[in-house]
């Protein structure tokens, strides 16, 4: 194992740390925003279940308002129809007749005329006035269809303008008015002002973009307010999918695009008791949402400032944390170097021998142990100084460093001029040969000035196999042994145990 792999377990920590530390905050940035997500959904939700809720209170409110008034003209008809057929008031005044025939007619808000008409669409009694008006209203819808239907059911009529001076948008409701053997006598009719649901619809609060719509079942729209286009009253929407949609379920609420206003809407939606009529509240969903839309947008960013501050946090974190790492790591590196050399020093090299004597014993690869000393150093040292042997050694850890290259070789000062390389996994032929290497290109370095002669290193080598039976200690024994033969050998040489 070399220093610097050893030190490098560093980094991949302070690396695997930071990536923790970033996964942990993008989560829990993801998880807050999710959060929020679905409380917002969750709003969004409520806030159309509160504002359906409210508009169906209103639909309920127009219908009770809407079905009471109807009846009540319904009322003034039956009981006109009723007056006609008894005989005994043909020979009355007129005075009385006038009152018994629209006695039951006085309690209808915003009512127009209601008349009698006899099967030729003549008028022979009028609500205004005891002398009946002269006028003809077989051409109106209201009269064709009694004459083409004989059922007895109220007709209630499409929008129309009056004929009287107010000339104001009006709707008729009628009865036909049958003889004994169902031939048809007549048609008695009542006319209410469209001004009744303007009144009734101004008393409610729904939005400057919203509506609320009185339709028949035919389509034709009867009201509006607000009255967003007075054209449209007695227009036929009959055609459109969502008048469709609505007259298929008959009472309830959807989100859809408007077709006239293209806006989406809620539509809340009721039929009037019996009647062919339906009230709609049109709701804008800007309006609907507006609220909502607020605290969305004060939520989000609150939201996001929290996470993007969670985030810069976290930066700032992950980077003091990698300096923390790195001043670690350099304080371990200072702790494990030799500061002359740079290679590894004496306590690194015990930890490393130690690690890799077990491992052998683990493996059975053979381990060899190299001592290298370099000669005549003190003698060197002081003939040229303190700064030039250090320069000297530096030279020759550069030499005995280039020579040992493996990731799990280690090239270490031991003390003083000696130096140690352990070789894992390497025979005694192997380190002979390495050690060779290195004692010729020590003896190529350049010759410093005023020396006798190149720099050179002896070398002592030992190597544990399986076939040797000896501890850790006699291994470093035997490769100081074997240096210490070297030098008696005269110097310059490699020793080998083996």
């Amino acid at each position: 194992m070399s220093v610097s792999n050893e030190k490098s377990q560093h980094p991949i920590s302070s690396t695997r740390s930071e990536q923790l530390l970033t996964l942990g905050s993008v989560l829990l940035v993801i998880a807050i925003f999710s959060i929020v997500t679905f409380l917002l959904i969750r709003e969004r939700a409520n806030a159309e279940l509160s504002a359906a809720r409210a508009a169906n209170n209103i639909v309920q409110l127009i219908d009770a308002d809407v079905l009471r008034n109807v009846e009540l003209y319904d009322i003034s008809l039956l009981g006109l129809i009723a007056a006609s057929r008894r005989e005994d008031l043909k020979s009355v005044s007129p005075t009385i007749r006038h009152l018994a025939y629209f006695d039951r007619a006085t309690a209808a808000p915003y009512k127009g005329d209601i008349l009698l008409l006899d099967n030729k669409g003549d008028v022979i009694a009028d609500s205004a006035s005891v002398e009946p008006r002269q006028g003809n209203y077989a051409d109106r819808e209201y009269f064709q269809s009694h004459v083409n239907n004989p059922a007895p059911g109220m007709f209630i009529s499409p929008p129309f303008r009056a004929r009287s001076a107010e000339h104001d948008w009006r709707i008729s409701f009628s009865r036909r008015v049958s003889g004994s053997q169902g031939e048809f006598l007549g048609v008695a009719e009542a006319a209410m002002r469209l001004s009744y649901f303007d009144q009734l619809f101004n008393s409610l609060s729904i939005g400057r973009d919203s509506t609320v719509n009185l339709i028949s079942k035919n389509g034709i729209l009867l009201a509006q307010q607000p009255r967003l286009a007075e054209e449209l009253i007695g227009k036929d929407f009959s055609n459109r999918p969502n008048f469709q949609r609505i007259v298929k379920e008959g009472n309830g609420s959807f989100t859809s695009m408007s077709d006239l206003y293209r806006d989406k809407r809620l539509y809340t939606f009721s039929k009037v008791g019996n009647l062919p009529l339906i009230v709609i509240v049109a709701l804008s969903s800007d309006e609907v949402f507006s609220a909502w839309k607020r605290t969305a947008v004060v939520v989000s960013s609150a939201t996001a400032a929290l996470c993007v501050s969670l985030l810069w946090l976290t930066w700032v974190l992950r980077r003091e944390l990698r300096r923390r790492h790195n001043a670690e790591h350099e304080l371990a590196q200072l702790a494990a170097t030799d500061a002359l050399t740079g290679l590894a020093n004496r306590r690194t090299l015990d930890q490393a021998l130690r690690h890799e004597w077990f491992r052998a014993q683990r493996s059975g690869m053979p381990l060899s142990l190299m001592m290298i000393d370099a000669d005549h150093f003190k003698a060197f040292n002081d003939r040229h100084g303190h700064q030039a042997g250090d320069e000297a050694l530096r030279s020759l850890a550069n030499v005995i460093s280039a020579h040992v290259r493996r990731p799990a070789d280690l090239a270490a000062r031991y003390g003083g001029e000696e130096f140690s390389v352990i070789l894992a996994e390497t025979d005694s032929a192997g380190a002979r040969q390495i050690a060779e290497n290195i004692r010729k290109a020590v003896e190529q370095l350049p010759l410093v000035e005023g020396a006798d002669g190149p720099m050179t290193v002896s070398i002592g080598i030992s190597t544990w196999t399986t076939a040797t039976d000896i501890s850790l200690e006699s291994l470093l024994f035997a490769a100081d042994k074997a240096l210490y033969q070297a030098k008696e050998n005269g110097r310059n040489r490699v020793v080998d145990t083996a």
